[in-house]
């Protein structure tokens, strides 16, 4: 049942399409632009992770920018993907960044944390890039009761919460992913986040969104609203404000280095 339930989701331009082919990315900033549920999520999305960004100067990267289209809300942001392809600034690994050290005022991401394979390398490098006070900004699937229900029975990529490391083989740069591994970074091994990166403060984790991105159908699969409805859900999903962490599927995570790494932590701030 399920896996007919998943075959009529699918978006009928995504069928038989490689994930990891430029192609499907040229493809996927089709659909964000014709679907305009969807397009109001990254709206929304973008505006939320533009609001985060420190003052001051040097360049905003961003890792994985694909499809989207973040440079309309960060002037002079510095787009990038793993592989060259249209729109983008720059090709390059997030574990291997070809910046100067403090160069980079921040880093922002959209659904692409858990598509790394080696977080560890990933977070190195950001720490050595940024300069201090500047920050890293994203929005990440997210671990709750409900969205463990949907994440591991509608969606393609891997959700695994048990899992016991922070890393996982790579074979394709979007096929290979954990979609857990923030919630396990930032809410499970939290603690041990900050005794391995002490430099990183976690300033906030908001949980969000449980049911808006599933209805837009995402970049793969079938819009199940019409855009005329988008402000209507928005009014529903503020009325679970206050049980975001049993119902949200993402969360905005906003990471800052600190000016005195090793110097005393600061608590966490959950806008929940």
């Amino acid at each position: 049942m399920t896996s007919l339930l998943k075959a009529w989701l699918a978006h009928p331009l995504t069928r038989g399409f490689d994930i990891n082919d430029p192609q499907t990315t040229d493809l996927r900033r089709r659909l964000i632009s014709e679907k305009r549920f969807l397009h109001l999520i990254y709206d929304e999305w973008y505006q939320s992770v533009a609001e985060e960004l420190p003052a001051g100067p040097g360049p905003v990267l961003e890792i994985g920018s694909g499809a989207g289209f973040m440079s309309d809300y960060v002037p002079g942001l510095v787009t990038s993907e793993m592989f060259p392809c249209r729109k983008i600034r720059v090709a390059l690994n997030a574990m291997q960044m070809p910046f100067a050290n403090d160069a980079l005022r921040a880093i922002v991401m959209t659904d692409v944390l858990h598509h790394i394979p080696n977080v560890r390398h990933f977070f190195a490098e950001a720490i050595r890039c940024i300069r201090p006070g500047g920050s890293i900004v994203m929005i990440e699937p997210w671990v709750t009761p409900w969205s463990l229900q949907i994440y591991t029975r509608l969606h393609h990529e891997p959700f695994e919460p048990d899992a016991s490391h922070w890393h996982f083989p790579s074979n394709g740069p979007l096929s290979d992913a954990n979609g857990a591994l923030p919630w396990i970074l930032f809410e499970r091994d939290q603690a041990k986040f900050r005794c391995e990166f002490p430099s990183l403060e976690i300033k906030s984790i908001k949980p969000m969104m449980p049911f808006r991105y599933l209805l837009s159908g995402g970049v793969s699969q079938r819009s199940l609203m019409p855009g005329w409805s988008f402000r209507t859900w928005c009014f529903l999903e503020k009325l679970l404000q206050p049980w975001m962490n049993s119902w949200a599927m993402f969360a905005r995570i906003v990471l800052v280095k600190t000016q005195n790494p090793g110097g005393d932590e600061t608590l966490t701030t959950r806008n929940d």
